[in-house]
């Protein structure tokens, strides 16, 4: 049977019962976290957290448990689901109470809810690359607080699959900002662009990665907002997240990007970024 969290209850899914009048489900009023996990093990895991918690302050909602606490329960859901390569969902909301658009009183308790699920790597898509739409940012303006509310994101991603694409690409008058459940760069001159981590954005935990592999490996990574232009005339075009890694991007609107191939320095922050979380797997062995 498939356990699932609530609070710090592990039990049953069949078990779980969450309040009608939870303000997740009425208001999307809370954060969320989606964890990698490799071979048994959570990659990037106390960054996740970090932004987790970082989301909640800034919707002032505390998490009710210290970061070493939920960090263990995850792991005791990982483990008790028996999850080998596959992701750990969590989501916290301000809890349940009669619907009002004001937010309850201090005395109403936040609700904290996860659970695991088996997701294979997309190893085809990774090795051929992947197909990508351009589409109007509509979204709010906290795009650095990873809420509920992603309405927009997924009208983009619907969009984008209905045009048999992976992705899409999102910009505000021209600029590009990110994907619609990803991080987006070009790749110009053997130089990385990608948007700067405004509130225009959400500082993806892959992009973080990323960020710091370019630095340890002298590979250029400017954080500069990019142009409509500069994305379909790249060299290479990729996006990067969670549950993708590190995606090339072929194919832009039907038209290819370069020769149609993944590009050199794509090839190579993928082959760095699994030495990343390989030497995470292997230090949690031994």
């Amino acid at each position: 049977m498939v356990k699932v969290m609530v609070n710090d209850k592990i039990m049953d899914r069949s078990e779980a019962v969450i309040d009608i009048e939870d303000r997740g489900y009425q208001f999307g009023d809370g954060v969320y976290e989606v964890i990698r996990i490799y071979d048994g093990v959570m990659f990037t895991g106390d960054e996740h957290l970090e932004r987790f918690y970082s989301s909640a302050e800034k919707i002032q909602i505390t998490v009710p448990f210290q970061k070493e606490e939920l960090l263990d329960l995850m792991n005791q859901l990982i483990k008790e689901n028996n999850v080998k390569d596959g992701s750990v969902y969590m989501q916290l909301t301000r809890g349940a109470s009669p619907r009002n658009h004001v937010f309850p009183s201090k005395d109403i308790k936040p609700v904290l809810t996860a659970y695991t699920k088996e997701v294979a790597r997309p190893v085809e898509s990774l090795e051929n690359g992947v197909a990508a739409m351009i589409a109007d940012d509509i979204r709010w303006l906290r795009c650095d607080i990873k809420s509920l509310n992603l309405l927009p994101n997924l009208l983009a991603k619907q969009a984008a699959t209905e045009q048999g694409c992976y992705e899409a690409i999102l910009h505000r008058d021209g600029l590009v900002t990110e994907g619609s459940s990803s991080n987006a760069y070009i790749v110009v001159d053997g130089k990385i662009k990608t948007h700067p981590a405004t509130n225009l954005i959400l500082n993806g935990i892959t992009r973080q990665v990323l960020a710091r592999i370019c630095q340890n490996n002298n590979i250029p990574f400017v954080e500069e907002a990019f142009t409509l232009d500069e994305l379909r005339n790249a060299d290479e075009i990729f996006v990067t997240s969670t549950t993708s890694e590190v995606m090339p991007v072929v194919k832009l609107d039907g038209t290819e990007v370069g020769d149609g191939n993944p590009g050199e320095l794509t090839r190579k922050l993928q082959t760095l970024f699994v030495e990343e979380f390989e030497s995470v797997k292997k230090a949690h062995s031994l």
